[in-house]
């Protein structure tokens, strides 16, 4: 698996896996990205929905 490549987490998902996605890319804990959407609630929002459709799934991993 390429870990340079944002995908949504097919292990740490809440909702779509977005977040915690982001989190694994940046290699911080996807409590904070999901506080920071929190907090920057209006545009986030409209963010989310935007990386939702756009980012690919991860590929279920065997192990």
């Amino acid at each position: 698996m390429n870990k340079n490549k944002l995908r949504k987490s097919s292990k740490n998902r809440s909702l779509f896996g977005v977040c915690g996605g982001i989190a694994e890319f940046c290699g911080i804990s996807a409590l904070s990205i999901r506080l920071i959407f929190l907090l920057t609630l209006p545009v986030s929002f409209i963010v989310y929905i935007i990386l939702v459709n756009a980012v690919p799934d991860n590929p279920p991993s065997l192990y």
